[in-house]
């Protein structure tokens, strides 16, 4: 079992429930490029391939065939100006937007949040499932560092817009009935945020195209887009100070900054083909991961090729990252920091197995492992409100199965029925 991890057990579904013949909308959040949340859209595609999509923002060139051949429905964003492009503008409209949705008619409804999707009104009758990859946190827990790197308008907006914004976020996932987290650390800030719990299901990794190779290269690696809060920078800095080579994969607005600091050690590849991805994954000699992740899947991929991690001791990380097996933690993050765990890894290289790191990944973090545990989680809140109607209709019975009809001679409340002639009755016998 991955650190961390909480197991799911639910009894009582249905082994035999054709979860492919319900009507199943999906809300995400926005469909303008292809990362970790679009990846979890695609599995939930192939386990419910019936389904109808609800999105922001939709530009169909950036996404995935799976997501292209599916029903994709907008709200009103998609046609306000820029908005495939300057769609984070329009987030104070979205929550409008969101219950405008008409998802009446669906037997169940499922969001994937991480901006906002789990708005939408739901009837009464419909199971509603929240796959969370983090609660918004340029609303809640980066709030103050999005708005100190914000320009003055958009800081100045943020500043009358965003507690208002809070509160719809805590009242819309009070209506959800089942919130399923991505990681620990995810699930501590639903708690925290929403005050609600939630159980555990890591994201599908496409583990099984990902292979160890027969020897390891002298080079670190680090992939992934090239923003500030990925911390780049940091990986840059230890392998100037230590004279390590360095392999960067990416692109992103942060890259002139970053081959600015760069040494002679460090090389900068751009974005690659998968094949040539996997290759680099399965010859490094260690994976560089110096952000705070919700989940972080590069890692995974990373490790199911054999490569250890060398993490920074926050986020998703902590939930597969086991020190001095598949990897290990530097606990601050700064170059000082990973420095010294690159230090200690040096020393401690040759008691990592690249087929056991491979094994743990491919084993605990599969696409069929999530496939299963989500169906488990949608099984059991089925059965829960197939009880709910059930107990209903029991309490509520037909007037044409009661044995005798009500007397006019009894006054029926809530609370007691007491026998007495109501005024009504009482100016009809005078007449």
């Amino acid at each position: 079992m991955p650190p961390n991890i909480i197991p799911v057990n639910y009894n009582g579904h249905h082994p035999d429930r054709d979860l492919t013949g319900l009507k199943v909308a999906i809300v995400h959040f926005w469909l303008v490029n292809y990362r970790g949340g679009e990846k979890v859209l695609d599995a939930l595609l192939e386990m419910f391939p019936q389904s109808d999509i609800f999105t922001h923002v939709y530009d169909p060139k950036r996404v995935s065939k799976t997501i292209r051949e599916k029903n994709v429905q907008t709200t009103f964003i998609q046609k306000l100006p820029f908005a495939r492009s300057r769609y984070q503008l329009y987030l104070p409209l979205m929550p409008l937007a969101l219950e405008q949705l008409d998802l009446s008619g669906y037997d169940l409804v499922i969001s994937s949040e991480s901006g906002p999707a789990k708005g939408v009104l739901v009837p009464p009758e419909t199971p509603h499932i929240c796959y969370c990859h983090s609660p918004m946190r340029y609303v809640w827990d980066q709030y103050h560092a999005y708005r100190k790197s914000a320009g003055g308008m958009k800081r100045l907006a943020m500043y009358f817009l965003m507690s208002s914004l809070r509160q719809w976020d805590v009242t819309s996932a009070s209506r959800i009935d089942r919130i399923i987290a991505n990681s620990n650390a995810v699930s501590k800030r639903i708690h925290r945020y929403w005050r609600r719990d939630s159980v555990v299901v890591a994201p599908p990794v496409d583990v099984d195209r990902f292979k160890p190779a027969g020897k390891r290269d002298d080079f670190y690696l680090h992939v992934g887009e090239l923003v500030g809060y990925k911390r780049v920078d940091l990986a840059i800095d230890a392998c100037n100070a230590l004279k390590r080579r360095l392999i960067i994969i990416g692109t992103g607005p942060e890259e002139k900054k970053l081959k600015a600091i760069a040494g002679p050690t460090i090389e900068f590849l751009g974005r690659l083909p998968d094949d040539l991805l996997a290759q680099h994954y399965s010859r490094c000699r260690a994976l560089l991961f110096p952000a705070e992740e919700d989940f972080g899947m590069v890692p995974i991929e990373a490790m199911a090729s054999g490569a250890p991690v060398i993490a920074f001791a926050r986020g998703g990380a902590r939930d597969y990252v086991c020190e001095g097996v598949t990897g290990l933690f530097f606990e601050a993050q700064t170059s000082e920091s990973l420095i010294e765990g690159m230090v200690r890894f040096d020393m401690t290289a040759h008691a990592f197995d690249s087929k056991t790191i491979s094994e743990f990944a491919k084993q605990h973090f599969n696409k069929d492992l999530f496939k299963q545990k989500f169906a488990e989680i949608v099984n059991t809140v089925l059965d829960e409100y197939d009880a709910k109607s059930r107990r209903l209709e029991l309490r509520v019975p037909a007037y044409t199965e009661m044995r005798d009809p009500p007397s006019r001679e009894y006054s029926v409340r809530p609370s007691r029925i007491s026998p007495a002639k109501s005024g009504f009755d009482e100016g009809a016998d005078r007449l």
